[in-house]
């Protein structure tokens, strides 16, 4: 349902009250096709099969969501009528685009923490209306999604805390009311916060903006009083300290940045 309603609005902002190309010209069978013209790791398949059900299309493919691909090649075939291939360029255009850019780069990510057993998430800082979209293009890359909104995990940040007087308290009543399968993750940006969050009951801790050393020592608490509770690092991920956080034992690191810091490859549309 969301990726057939997305897609309606998002022609339907491209071609408003109706493409001047079709109300002109005749229509006629033909075969075009998307080609990359940078290297990247694709993304989009889903939301594009969904374009092929809608508008009677027929695509042949040549990739998959999550397959490498270089500058040169041809991803897939689309066959249909000319009137309705044109009107949609740049949507289909724009679904590939946006998917394999956030794929891209979040595949970088996650071959720089290759054998650490460390899993790479984003977060909730995604463009408005785009959060289910985004987050499958991470995981077209390769990367896990964190929490989709506020609903399914209840994260206790820096701003929550501030509000609450008396963890254990506050965490016994959370058991109460919150779903059984719903998990608590709580920000720490200390060790001693992380002591407290632990002894509430936090199934995952955060560390918060914190150095490499304050992180292992972290771990270290962890793995000798709550091997149960898992460790999330977040804050100054990049791709050049990501190996190394990963290194420090947590067993996550979040990121948002490879969403709103993917930069768009190229890729564009060629008619037979």
């Amino acid at each position: 349902m969301f990726k057939r309603a997305f897609i309606e609005a998002m022609v339907a902002e491209d071609v408003g009250r109706g493409d001047l190309f079709a109300r002109i010209s005749d229509s006629k069978a033909i075969r075009a096709y998307i080609l990359a013209k940078s290297d990247g790791v694709f993304g989009g398949r889903e939301y594009l099969e969904a374009f092929e059900r809608m508008y009677n299309l027929h695509i042949e493919w040549a990739i998959d969501d999550g397959e490498a691909f270089c500058k040169g090649d041809r991803l897939m075939d689309i066959y249909g009528p000319s009137k309705t291939i044109l009107s949609l360029e740049r949507s289909l255009l724009d679904v590939a685009l946006h998917a394999s850019s956030i794929a891209t780069l979040t595949n970088r990510y996650v071959k720089a923490i290759e054998g650490t057993g460390v899993k790479l998430l984003d977060t909730r800082k995604t463009r408005p209306l785009l959060r289910e979209f985004e987050k499958y293009a991470v995981r077209c890359g390769g990367g896990l999604n964190h929490r989709m909104g506020l609903d399914d995990c209840l994260m206790l940040k820096d701003t929550h805390l501030k509000t609450i007087d008396d963890l254990e308290s506050f965490m016994e009543e959370v058991r109460q009311k919150i779903p059984f399968t719903s998990k608590v993750e709580i920000e720490c940006e200390t060790l001693e916060m992380v002591k407290s969050a632990m002894k509430a009951g936090a199934d995952i801790v955060m560390c918060d903006n914190m150095s490499l050393e304050e992180t292992r020592e972290v771990v270290a608490f962890r793995d000798e009083n709550y091997p149960h509770i898992l460790l999330e690092a977040s804050g100054n991920v990049t791709l050049e300290t990501v190996r190394e956080i990963a290194d420090t034992g947590v067993d996550a690191i979040s990121s948002g940045s490879i969403i709103h810091q993917a930069s768009w490859i190229d890729l564009s549309m060629k008619v037979e």
